[in-house]
């Protein structure tokens, strides 16, 4: 019986310092790879985001304009996030960067030519916007940051 005891005690297997250190290495370059992979992820979701309420702006002011509404009688027009969602066209438009808060600068500039409309969207949220840009022309190169004012 003190023989098997005996066996057993020299018997030991587990990990050694080495392959303990081995493994911290590994899981450090996982990590180091990782990380910056999904901030990156993270960014283009919100950029994404900002496109999609660009879109979702533009589909509302063509909505009214299809409704024939007051808001957009007269072209050019600036129709503003505020008039299409008083008027129904629209929900929430949050910023994606800044949780729960609505853009500085959410509008439709509508114009017309030859009985063909355009629109071209502008929003500025507090991180990054999109200024003047035709549906055609959303992605995720649009959304820049926020040129900073100049104030004298």
């Amino acid at each position: 019986m003190m023989k098997r005891v005996k066996a057993l005690m020299n018997n030991q297997k587990g990990l050694t310092l080495v392959e303990l250190l081995a493994v911290i290495v590994i899981l450090g370059i996982i990590a180091a790879i990782a990380v910056p992979s999904i901030g990156n992820i993270i960014d283009n979701s919100k950029k994404d985001a900002h496109i999609a309420n660009a879109q979702q702006l533009i589909s509302s002011a063509k909505l009214a304009v299809a409704a024939n509404d007051d808001i957009v009688k007269n072209r050019p027009v600036t129709v503003t996030y505020e008039q299409l969602e008083k008027a129904g066209y629209l929900a929430d438009l949050t910023d994606p960067d800044d949780k729960g808060k609505l853009y500085s600068t959410a509008q439709v500039k509508i114009t017309e030519t030859n009985g063909k409309y355009e629109y071209t969207v502008t929003l500025i949220g507090s991180k990054r916007s999109i200024t003047n840009k035709k549906a055609s022309e959303l992605n995720r190169e649009s959304v820049v940051a926020p040129t900073p004012s100049t104030t004298t």
